[in-house]
């Protein structure tokens, strides 16, 4: 992938610009997808995403792995289930991605996604660049 000087992106009335990429997020069994804007999380060790995008991605949210997470916010439960994720031209394929009730943004961490990837984050010219 190669992104180079993308913008910063302010998703809600009021927030500061911060590193947001477009992403499509795919149910490998059924195709289903919902397109979403995730935000680079260089502190996130795995990626994460609502709870809430479970059910139109077709999955069952509690049916997933269950597991005991520590966050921010402390540790609370997430339910891991497969997905593909797609930012641009890059493809993950079959990554177990954490489901996670109290989370309102889907979070792109290192394992499954910017492990792949160089990263450069600008925040004096509010861009970032992934190649």
């Amino acid at each position: 992938m190669l992104v180079e000087n993308y913008p910063f992106t302010i998703t809600r009335p009021g927030d500061i610009a911060r590193p947001y990429i477009p992403i499509t997020i795919i149910n490998p069994e059924n195709k289903k997808e919902l397109n979403v804007f995730a935000l680079i999380d260089t502190g996130a060790d795995e990626c994460a995403l609502p709870a809430s995008f479970a059910p139109p991605l077709g999955h069952n949210l509690q049916s997933g792995y269950q597991k005991k997470i520590s966050t921010g916010n402390g540790i609370t439960v997430a339910y891991s289930h497969t997905v593909y994720i797609k930012a641009f031209d890059f493809l993950t394929e079959n990554v177990l991605i954490d489901f996670m009730p109290n989370l309102q943004i889907p979070l792109l961490g290192v394992k499954s996604f910017l492990s792949n990837f160089t990263l450069k984050i600008d925040y004096t010219d509010k861009n970032f660049s992934i190649l």
